[in-house]
């Protein structure tokens, strides 16, 4: 009888970070490995399977419809694996071990330029903070990650946290465009105006909620999965768009037409479950911070 091809949970971590992040450079970021790497541990796994899981497409990598259906048993092996390993430290009781951290892709990129993340190894080498990037709500409660900097409501139950700063947007739009078309001044004249947005898989976002309450009829001229989406857009002339002001205020080829907008204003938050709050890995995580609030406030907030 033919034995099937053993493969190690390792390899599924590359397949599962194309499949989240869409990209194998994303995937690459967000595991702290070369683009390089992830192509060929995808390929090594593929080939150890023996079917394709994805397919390039112009736009990055689709699943093919055998990935999909791997897809949630994958999902399965990394959130036993991962309990597994947060157990394992638990118990232990040291502060050693890997941190998972979701945020806005922009943030991580503004992050990393302070030195932070630095100061952090050096005081603790034995942790090592990998970023889980996007703009989408990342479910702590499923172990989808450990902590998260996130900016207003949640859904996936109790969570304990530290408030950072408020997340303030305002409008903006390129040079370029109001050359063309002219500087809305308030809010009423953005249903006149060409505007971008979230597409449909940010529909509970509260700029998407926003926007469908002061510009219902809007036709949007460009749709975004994430605010650097958006961000490219209005530097692009394509439309005028609500942007955090950390980010829009850094653009140079953009300007400010109003705001800030109250009705987008939200808290920043460090946040994680409360029984990851008592292990001490993010325990010690969360103590680092605390104390580099006015290094972190300026990122969120600019």
């Amino acid at each position: 009888m033919h034995s099937p091809t053993r493969f190690h949970w390792d390899d599924l971590q590359h397949f599962l970070a194309v499949a989240h992040h869409g990209s194998t450079l994303a995937a690459g970021r967000a595991l702290g490995v070369d683009q390089s790497t992830v192509q060929r541990r995808l390929t090594e796994l593929e080939r150890k399977i023996g079917q394709s899981l994805v397919q390039r497409q112009p736009t990055g990598y689709q699943l093919t419809e055998f990935g999909q259906e791997m897809l949630p048993f994958a999902e399965s092996v990394e959130s036993a694996a991962l309990s597994f390993e947060r157990q394992v430290q638990t118990l232990a009781g040291e502060t050693t071990g890997v941190i998972r951290m979701t945020c806005p892709e922009p943030i991580v990129n503004r992050i990393t330029q302070t030195g932070l993340l630095d100061r952090f190894h050096a005081r603790h080498p034995a942790l090592r903070v990998q970023f889980v990037m996007s703009d989408k709500y990342v479910d702590l409660r499923q172990g989808d990650a450990d902590v998260a900097l996130r900016s207003g409501d949640t859904d996936d139950g109790e969570l304990v946290g530290r408030k950072i700063g408020d997340s303030v947007w305002a409008v903006y739009a390129s040079k370029a465009y109001i050359a063309q078309h002219g500087q809305p001044e308030r809010i009423d004249d953005l249903a006149s105006h060409a505007l971008v947005g979230f597409d449909t898989s940010m529909a509970k976002h509260r700029l998407s909620l926003w926007l469908h309450e002061v510009a219902p009829n809007a036709d949007l001229a460009s749709r975004s999965s994430s605010v650097l989406g958006l961000i490219y857009s209005v530097k692009a002339g394509l439309g005028v768009g609500a942007l955090p002001m950390a980010l829009g205020d850094a653009e140079p080829d953009l300007v400010r037409v109003f705001g800030p907008v109250s009705g987008l204003t939200r808290i920043w938050r460090m946040l994680t479950t409360p029984e990851l709050r008592r292990t001490p890995r993010v325990s010690a995580f969360f103590e680092f911070i605390v104390e580099e609030i006015e290094t972190l406030r300026p990122i969120l907030t600019g």
